[in-house]
């Protein structure tokens, strides 16, 4: 366990246009519990059935809690029950972030959380700044905040190229959800 107790946490972004970003995250997570170590993901903007869900089941090394409705929202859509969901759920992100009982902490589409308002900026930056040592702490979405950007330690954009959805082609299970 020495290389446990000596482990850096750092912070990653994953943001941009282009597809990926949580199954990086996911992906990730998944690296993680093949080397032993405890992942907690908050899903923001998410409350319905997607196949990771399922799959992750079968990972006790990995907790995953959904704090988004059962349908997307567009921005300007956003009620008063959509922040407190919300809220809720950077409140229990935060508390799986200081509670020792995880290594990794996935907070999957916190950026598109807070470029809706359904979230303020300084909440999820005293967050970032307070974050235990040894955690690693990984935020996805697209409109990373440059003030978010400027306290990462690691900043991937996924930026599309080519979409198959301009064809027509919808979501598919397996793939995209």
């Amino acid at each position: 366990m020495k290389e446990i107790e000596e482990r850096q946490g750092l912070v990653q972004i994953y943001t941009g246009d282009g597809k990926g970003k949580t199954t990086a995250a996911l992906g990730l997570s998944l690296r993680a519990a093949g080397h032993g170590l405890r992942t907690y993901i908050g899903q923001f903007m998410k409350g319905r059935m997607y196949g990771e869900l399922d799959a992750l089941r079968n990972f006790p090394l990995i907790t995953v809690n959904q704090f988004g409705g059962k349908k997307c929202i567009r921005r300007e859509e956003v009620s008063e029950a959509d922040r407190r969901r919300a809220s809720k759920g950077l409140m229990r992100c935060r508390q799986a972030l200081h509670s020792g009982s995880f290594d990794l902490v996935v907070l999957d589409e916190i950026l598109v959380a807070i470029w809706f308002d359904l979230l303020p900026l300084s909440n999820v930056v005293e967050l970032v700044k307070y974050k235990p040592p040894q955690v690693e702490l990984i935020l996805t979405g697209r409109r990373a905040a440059q003030e978010l950007i400027d306290l990462a330690d690691l900043v991937t954009e996924m930026r599309e190229i080519k979409h198959y959805y301009q064809k027509g082609i919808k979501a598919r299970n397996g793939i995209e959800r």
